[in-house]
Formats: C-alpha cells, sequence, structure tokens
C-alpha cells in the first residue's frame, strides 16, 4: 500500500540530515474479483461529466512517457495490469509456505548484523520525522516488515526529494540516470550507503520487483520536462510513475493475510489504486501552489470542458464553474480511495493499520477542500491534529477486522 510523501517544495533538506547521520556513529469469497471495478471495467465515463455528453476517457494511462505508435496501440489499462502481474508472479514464486509471505532471516552475512541494525533505525528516524502517523502504525508490524518498510520511505522520500527538494534547480536528467544506475546497485547487493544497504537487504528478504523503482525514478524524469497534462490519460500516467509504484513495492513488504480469498493481484490492484487517490488528493490539495510554481496538473480538456482556462487557475478566484469542477475531481479521487479500501483489509493483520489510517486522514483532505468552499488557490486544506487522532483508534479498528467479516459488513450495509 502506498505510502505517503510530501510534494513539491518541501522546506526541509532531507539531503542534509542524511549526510550528517551518516558521518555519525549514532526503515474471498467468490466475487471477490467484481471488487476490483476499475480493472474490470477497462473504460469508463470521465468522473463527473454527464452521460449525456457521450464522451469516454481513459482511466489509466500508459506506463510509457512517450510512447510509440505500436505502444499505443496497446490498451493503457493493460500496460498498468502487466506490471501488476509481474509483481503477482514474483511473490507467487518467492512464497514458500502458505504462511502470509514469510521472510528470510537467514540471509544475514556474518558480522554484518550490527551495521543493517543502524541502517534500518537510521531509516525508523527518518520515517519518525518526516510521516509521525504512518511511523506509528508501523511500530504494530513485525520487526522485519516494519523495518523494510522504513527502508523503502526512505528510498522513495531520496527520490522525491531530488526534483521537490531544495536542491531541485540543481538535478538533471543525467543525475537522474545516476540515480536509476545506483538503484540497480542496491537491487545487485552494491550498496552504496547505510540507507541503500537497508533497502539492499530488504529486496533480498521479500519479493520486491525493482520495475516499480524505475518508474518512480521515470517519474521524477516527467517532473523535470512537464508542467502540463492534456487528459486524464497523461495525469494518471504521472500519479501511477510518483504515487502508484509506492503500492507496488509496499504490498509484497505487508504481506497479504493468509485467510484471505482475494487475488494477488487484486491485492496489488488496491495498493495501486491507494497510491493514484493520494497523488490525486495532493493535487488538488496544492493547485494554487501548483500554479505559483508555474504547474498545472489539472487534465487540459476536463478544465476546457467545464469552461475553465489555465487564466482562471493563475487568478485563483472560486467561481461556480470552479465548484462544479471541483467537485467532479473529488469525486473521482474517493472512487480510488473505495478501490484501495476494498483491498487493505486483505492484508496481514499487522500491517493493516497504518493502511487504514493513511487511507482515512489522507481521504479527510477531500473534505476539508470542500469545507474551504473549494478555495485551494489560497487555502491548504490538511487534516486538524484533533482529528489524526480520532482517526487513529478508527483505524485501529478497522485493522483487526478479518477479511471475510468485513467483505460481509460491507456488503450488509448496501
Amino acid at each position: 500500500m502506498a505510502i505517503i510523501l510530501p510534494r513539491a517544495g518541501s522546506p526541509v533538506d532531507i539531503y542534509s540530515k542524511l549526510r550528517s547521520s551518516s558521518t555519525n556513529s549514532h526503515t474471498r469469497r467468490q466475487n471477490w474479483s467484481n471488487s476490483c471495478s476499475l480493472y474490470n471495467g477497462s473504460k469508463y465515463a470521465c468522473v463527473g461529466f454527464e452521460p449525456e455528453n457521450n464522451r469516454n476517457f481513459s482511466v489509466w494511462s500508459s506506463l510509457v512517457a512517450t510512447p510509440t505508435e505500436e505502444e499505443l496501440s496497446i490498451s493503457s489499462e493493460k500496460k498498468v495490469y502487466d506490471v501488476v502481474l509481474k509483481q503477482a508472479a514474483l511473490v507467487k514464486r518467492k512464497a514458500r509456505s502458505i504462511v502470509d509471505l514469510d521472510v528470510r532471516p537467514d540471509l544475514v552475512l556474518p558480522g554484518t548484523e550490527p551495521v543493517l541494525k543502524e541502517a534500518y533505525d537510521r531509516c525508523g528516524q527518518v520515517c519518525g520525522e518526516y510521516a509521525k502517523t504512518f511511523y506509528l502504525g508501523t511500530l504494530l508490524m513485525t520487526p522485519e516488515r516494519r523495518r523494510a518498510i522504513w527502508a523503502i520511505y526512505v528510498w522513495c522520500r531520496r527520490t522525491d526529494e531530488l526534483v521537490d527538494g531544495p536542491n531541485a534547480s540543481h538535478i538533471t536528467p543525467s543525475a537522474l540516470d545516476r540515480w536509476e544506475a545506483r538503484l540497480e546497485d542496491v537491487f545487485a547487493g552494491r550498496p552504496y550507503d547505510m540507507f541503500d544497504a537497508a533497502l539492499s537487504d530488504t529486496v533480498a528478504r521479500f519479493p520486491v520487483d525493482i520495475q516499480p523503482f524505475r518508474d518512480m525514478i521515470e517519474g521524477m524524469r516527467l517532473d523535470l520536462r512537464k508542467s502540463r497534462y492534456d487528459n486524464f490519460d497523461e495525469l494518471y500516467l504521472y500519479c501511477y510513475y510518483v504515487a502508484g509504484t509506492v503500492g507496488l513495492m509496499s504490498v509484497p513488504v505487508m504481506g497479504i493475510a493468509p485467510e484471505s480469498k482475494a487475488t494477488t493481484e487484486c491485492v496489488y490492484n488496491a495498493g495501486l489504486a491507494l497510491g493514484i487517490a493520494n497523488q490525486l488528493t495532493n493535487i488538488l490539495r496544492d493547485v494554487g501552489e501548483d500554479a505559483r510554481r508555474g504547474r498545472i496538473y489539472l487534465p487540459r480538456d476536463e478544465l476546457a470542458q467545464a469552461g475553465l482556462s489555465e487564466e482562471d487557475i493563475f487568478n485563483g478566484k472560486v467561481t461556480d464553474r470552479w465548484r462544479s469542477f471541483m467537485k467532479n475531481q473529488i469525486k473521482r479521487a474517493r472512487m480510488f480511495f473505495q478501490e484501495a479500501e476494498n483491498g487493505v483489509t486483505e492484508l496481514s493483520k499487522a500491517s493493516r493499520w497504518p493502511v487504514w489510517a493513511s487511507l482515512l486522514l489522507y481521504r479527510q483532505i477531500l473534505d476539508e477542500i470542500e469545507a474551504n468552499d473549494y478555495n485551494n488557490f489560497t487555502k491548504r486544506a490538511y487534516v486538524s491534529k484533533a482529528k489524526k487522532i480520532l482517526a487513529l483508534p478508527v483505524a485501529y479498528g478497522r485493522s483487526l477486522l478479518n477479511p471475510v467479516s468485513h467483505k460481509q459488513t460491507t456488503l450488509a450495509k448496501v
């Protein structure tokens, strides 16, 4: 499931902290497939536009930044699903028993355990500082899973900081190429520093595929060269790269409950959906902030259909047209959250709490945008500390429901 990363213009330079720390010695039932609705449907009318418009928009996007003519002939959802199938197949090959995605504690080489412990501890410190709520949730996970999630979080944050941090203006495509080469070394067991060592150990223990990591770096490349998105198909591509990938990285570490009747593919679909939902929420929250940086992530064609222009966004005036447009965008984001919710309960019980907390808290940002009368130009929607505290026991309660009971409860409410 997805790890939330602050985006765009974080005021804190994590690299300075990483450098300083590295220099001192002190991370179903049958019919379940029907719940994977966004994937089964292939394409559907763009959420929020009236059926009488009779216009269909692709929900999923091509996983190729600059697709060739041959690649364009392949459906975008098929390309996304191919990544999911590859990861699911890896999990099935490496799972050694029916026990919920067992890990391999025998991989620690003699003499390396103290170094790895320090590496993971440092990852935990970073996670605790920058993602406090998520960090608290990880404390309920088994030690092996907890440390692995910390390692993945730190790698994702370091990658994000390349283009969104204080040193972003100095980042070039060749720098990202070097970062990707370094990633290849990490997966080959040749780490460069403590944080790399933690991730290298993680990918050796768990059935984690390298492709989502590569795709996240591709998302950073997109950020360097692209500041407008013509349609939702393009925007989905970006959201997959920078956030949906995190879900694919995390599921094999968090594990699938042994009593789950869901297919592995459906659980990965849900993790992917949560990443997309989180990133769409980021975009809707930060419209004004992004505009001041010269970026507009909202689909151009949908803005035009709503009678809005880029100038309207730069002017930052809330109008009835803007409110109507935002209602449609929020509705779509909530559909992705619903898709994600269908799969959270299928995770191993010890891993559910941080994911439920992430889902519930991030979804509340959409409520806050509505409470601000859709003014995301000058007001930043955020969830208050009191609401965060109240959400944690709710998330914990949901994490205790097993897959079958949660499915039955959901059906009873329909």
